[in-house]
């Protein structure tokens, strides 16, 4: 699972700098945890997360961002509480959840949202 930084992510999720309308540069639907090393509920996300990266290679893809290192970008997601995680539709506007959600969540939404088994 890539750990986003800020240039990464304008790369491979949205480059802000450049566009003021939300316009995704990934090929599939992504899930993206905001994250803090010290987060009790992160680490308890963090494996779930793995789980997931591996059950849907090729079909969706799982990065982390770190608020601690990556400050600018928690800023621009208005991230107040972690873990925020952010789903992203290949079309559509990206949603934001905060809290550790179980894994039958995150397949739930994998399948309405993304459209994905």
């Amino acid at each position: 699972m890539e750990h986003l930084t800020k240039e990464t992510f304008k790369e491979k999720i949205f480059n802000y700098e450049e566009n003021t309308e939300w316009k995704f540069e990934g090929k599939l639907p992504t899930i993206i945890d905001f994250y803090a090393d010290w987060c009790g509920p992160c680490k308890m996300v963090a494996p779930v997360l793995e789980e997931l990266s591996k059950e849907y290679e090729g079909k969706v893809d799982i990065f982390k961002v770190n608020t601690e290192d990556e400050q600018e970008l928690s800023a621009m997601f208005g991230i107040r509480s972690i873990p925020s995680i952010l789903f992203i539709p290949v079309e559509g506007k990206p949603q934001m959840s905060t809290g550790a959600l179980p894994k039958a969540t995150f397949k739930d939404v994998i399948s309405k949202t993304f459209g994905v088994e």
